[in-house]
């Protein structure tokens, strides 16, 4: 047999009908029910299977022919334990030739005593006239002076007769679980069962009539602090319109939710910001939530706040996004030294009389430590575009490498190219590819 095939289904079959019992609205749990069966033993067909195979026993076609099995008879007793678990007790007898292991045969045939106890997973609650079942349980067996124990396990249909009364067939496969136990077997079963008891209707007592209650709201009118006005419980009868918490009586706002803290009424919104007082840094000056209903900042005081002011640690005008205005006179200086920044032919590499002017930016960035420079490389047409670009790229990455090595730091410090596409000057004459060969040199301070 397929025993992990049984346990697998046998704990399918347990589990549904636990979820059927957890969602049941209706009670159809069996009441205590007694019964008798005719019982069959077949340790042959149990052997069989053990020592060919379940396909064989098929096709032998022995297995179901009641001379090799050994009639008996059990008087059963079930009860309810849920709509779909009942308890079920069996005590029967059958005379056989127990083959208990490892003990000589007398050959005589003796009283074999079984009591087992089961539980029985029904499909179906006993609503229905049909429902099948697994069952497993305990046993213990007595035969000519041997006791032993085994393991029932099985299935089994149930047939609703009338109001509380059953047939009952079930098979089991019997396996034995101590030494003095006969090799496992095959058991049927079939009986009927009937309730001894009769349902009892309670006895039914009318209530007294409920006491008055005027506002119909669940308090009585001697508990009620408002009777004439329904409420809630929590307030002795009494509404809270609003449902803050503060009853209608003590509340200065009721119809609009607030706290006990402020009688009933919303936080305040001294500034009118739209940021409650509770919540507000400055709950007397107007602000924005992002700063915890603050104005925005103006860190460096020019009148233009942090975030529209390109430099917020640095004052400077509106008019220059906040920014300090870079002097004319610096200006004229940088673009001088811009203009005298040469280059080998065709080449990044830097001309010595370029050192000067380059000298020239070191100590103007010097002067000023919030100045940042961007360097920009620029050709004319002449040639390959895509050369131009890589050329002017590299002249103005020699410029900035120039300016670190004299000590500027990298990061007030951007280089970029842009080969032929930013003339300044007609391409078609010498004066004016000249014009375009060039470095601008732009101060900033964001």
């Amino acid at each position: 047999m397929r025993k992990p095939f049984l346990l697998l289904l046998a704990i399918s079959v347990f589990q549904f009908a636990f979820a059927q019992d957890s969602g049941s609205k209706y009670q159809y749990k069996k009441k205590p029910a007694f019964g008798f069966a005719f019982t069959f033993h077949d340790f042959q067909t149990a052997a069989d299977l053990k020592n060919t195979s379940l396909n064989q026993v098929f096709k032998d076609k022995q297995w179901y022919k009641t001379g090799r099995m050994s009639p008996g008879l059990a008087l059963s007793y079930f009860q309810g334990l849920t709509n779909h678990f009942d308890f079920m007790g069996r005590l029967g007898g059958t005379f056989v030739g127990y083959p208990v292991p490892d003990r000589p045969q007398s050959g005589n045939d003796k009283l074999l005593a079984e009591l087992d106890a089961n539980i029985n997973a029904k499909l179906l609650s006993d609503k229905y006239w049909v429902s099948p079942y697994l069952t497993a349980g305990i046993g213990a067996s007595h035969w000519g002076g041997y006791f032993g124990a085994y393991v029932p396990l099985g299935i089994g249909v149930q047939v609703n007769l009338l109001d509380q009364a059953y047939i009952n067939f079930n098979a089991q496969y019997r396996k034995a679980v101590t030494s003095n136990t006969a090799a496992d077997h095959l058991f049927y079963s079939l009986g009927v069962a009937g309730s001894l008891f009769e349902k009892k209707e309670p006895k039914v007592i009318p209530p007294p009539p409920p006491p008055p209650d005027t506002d119909n709201d669940g308090i009585v009118d001697s508990l009620d602090a408002c009777p004439t006005v329904a409420g809630l419980a929590q307030f002795n009868g009494c509404p809270d319109s609003d449902g803050d918490g503060v009853p209608d009586k003590d509340d200065k706002c009721p119809d609009v939710k607030g706290l006990e803290k402020y009688n009933g009424c919303p936080i305040p919104d001294t500034d009118g910001d739209g940021i409650n007082d509770e919540e507000d840094k400055c709950p007397n000056q107007p602000g924005v939530a992002k700063y915890n209903g603050c104005p925005i900042p103006d860190t460096d005081g020019d009148g233009v706040n942090d975030e529209e002011d390109k430099c917020p640690a640095l004052a400077g005008p509106a008019s220059n996004q906040g920014c300090p205005e870079i002097r004319e006179e610096v200006k004229k200086r940088i673009d001088v030294a811009a203009k005298n920044v040469f280059f080998a032919t065709g080449s990044a590499k830097l001309l010595a009389k370029s050192n000067q002017s380059l000298n020239e930016v070191v100590k103007i960035l010097e002067e000023d430590a919030n100045l940042k420079l961007d360097i920009e490389g620029h050709t004319d047409n002449t040639g390959n575009a895509e050369k131009n670009q890589v050329l002017s790229e590299q002249r103005a990455k020699s410029v900035l490498d120039y300016l670190i090595a004299k000590g500027v730091d990298p990061s007030r410090l951007v280089s970029a190219g842009y080969g032929q596409d930013q003339p300044v000057a007609d391409n078609k004459t010498a004066a004016g590819r000249a014009k375009n060969r060039r470095v601008d040199l732009k101060l900033h301070y964001h």
